[in-house]
């Protein structure tokens, strides 16, 4: 098992991860999203690859900081082939985020997860991420396109 980089060949493979990860996605829809996230310089898209199929993937983008000097990595997405989990690639993958990270000059990586997913927390924790929920919280607005929020 190794850890490459997404190509556009991986639309079809990444459709079926991202429905395990409970987002359902054509190959259609997954292709349009690389076009935006292979040209993203502080994005990248890292792959499991075990003996010629994908496997897992990770999301990871970087994002610079106003109140402190440096950057932060955000795992914007983390799966692996529900068949292949308890293999090492999640392991593999975290690994490769952070080596990014800190390349890039990250203080730190942040991940969210859904609060049904609890082993996913426990892989996170297991790994050194900490719960913050208590320190911060996290507000989203939707934004509909055409129109003006108030």
């Amino acid at each position: 098992m190794h850890i490459r980089p997404i190509h556009q060949g991986d639309a079809a493979r990444l459709a079926v991860l991202l429905e395990q990860l409970g987002y359902a996605s054509t190959a259609r829809d997954v292709r349009h999203r690389l076009d935006y996230w292979l040209g993203d310089r502080a994005s990248a898209l890292l792959g499991a690859d075990d003996e010629g199929t994908l496997i897992g993937v990770a999301a990871l983008h970087i994002t610079p900081i106003l109140e402190v000097t440096g950057k932060f990595g955000r795992l914007a997405a983390l799966v692996v082939d529900e068949a292949s989990r308890g293999q090492g690639a999640g392991r593999l993958l975290i690994a490769a985020v952070e080596e990014r990270a800190r390349a890039e000059g990250c203080l730190f990586v942040e991940v969210t997860s859904s609060s049904h997913r609890a082993p996913a927390h426990k892989f996170y924790e297991s790994l050194g991420f900490e719960d913050t929920r208590d320190e911060s919280l996290r507000f989203i607005r939707k934004l509909h396109p055409g129109s003006k929020n108030p």
